[in-house]
């Protein structure tokens, strides 16, 4: 699950006279109304949408346009919380939406992307046709069902997901990867290879144990047992924050310098932010 997610839990509170439980989470103002209530969860459902048109689109091998409906499910899915937490509403529906409607957009989406670019390695390059219209038709088994290992992406997401509910200790740093974090790493793969692929980058990017390298790291730091800063201020200042800030600007720098080939890098920056430069 996104941090986004996190805003969105539902806090109960037991009153000791009596069993009345709040389970939604209300401003001091006036109790919005229903249409405004089910907002959070409409804009989660353009998430859901998003990542399921992202999905067709990678299995037609139009990478590009997958990686674009995935940008616009990010968005869906940061403005989901954030609008929850400005009209100061939650509901285990939302919760529950939002887990289904980022295991599609961060789960299937990079999966059945890695899945392709597998079935291109073995199929002849960045140029070939798409794994499920040719390399299946092959014959050659062994090359056929290599590229399904890419799915375990898939597997190791809704893990992910799930362990983050039932986690109360995940608001303001995360154990392991998050989902939309990892997805952006795997669709930054085919947009190196459309806008800034060298021939010596796609000779390594269309290699397909590195691929499968870049398929077990995903799978590992998903679930990895480390903490990972979230990107959230309780204070602007600097001496709280400075670790962000500086993770923030050199993140900057390297898109402005390098486009996709920093996502991989961010990633990476990201990673050791975490381990080496966050308060313990």
């Amino acid at each position: 699950m996104s941090p986004a997610a996190g805003i969105r839990r539902v806090a109960a509170y037991s009153a000791n006279c009596t069993n009345f439980t709040i389970t939604e989470a209300r401003t001091a103002g006036s109790k919005p109304n229903r249409y405004m209530r089910n907002l959070p969860n409409i804009i989660t459902l353009l998430n859901l949408l998003a990542g399921s048109i992202a999905a067709v689109f990678a299995v037609l091998d139009r990478l590009e346009w997958a990686a674009a409906f995935f940008m616009l499910g990010v968005i869906c899915d940061f403005l989901d919380g954030l609008v929850a937490r400005k009209l100061g509403v939650s509901s285990e529906l939302g919760i529950q939406l939002d887990s289904l409607a980022d295991l599609v957009t961060s789960g299937l989406v990079p999966g059945l992307v890695m899945c392709q670019l597998l079935g291109m390695s073995v199929s002849g390059g960045w140029s070939s046709n798409s794994f499920f219209t040719e390399a299946l038709s092959t014959g050659d088994w062994p090359h056929a069902w290599l590229p399904f290992t890419g799915l375990a992406i898939i597997l190791a997401s809704a893990w992910r997901l799930a362990r983050f509910n039932i986690d109360e200790d995940q608001v303001s740093s995360f154990t392991g990867l998050p989902t939309p974090a990892n997805a952006l790493l795997i669709l930054s793969l085919p947009l190196i290879l459309l806008y800034n692929g060298s021939d010596a980058v796609s000779a390594v990017l269309m290699n397909p144990w590195v691929l499968i390298a870049v398929t077990i790291l995903s799978v590992y730091l998903l679930n990895a047992p480390i903490r990972l800063f979230a990107l959230k201020f309780d204070t602007w200042s600097f001496r709280d924050n400075g670790y962000k800030y500086i993770f923030l600007i050199l993140s900057g720098v390297a898109l402005l310098t390098l486009q996709f080939l920093a996502v991989p890098l961010i990633i990476l920056m990201y990673v050791l932010f975490s381990l080496f430069a966050q308060p313990k």
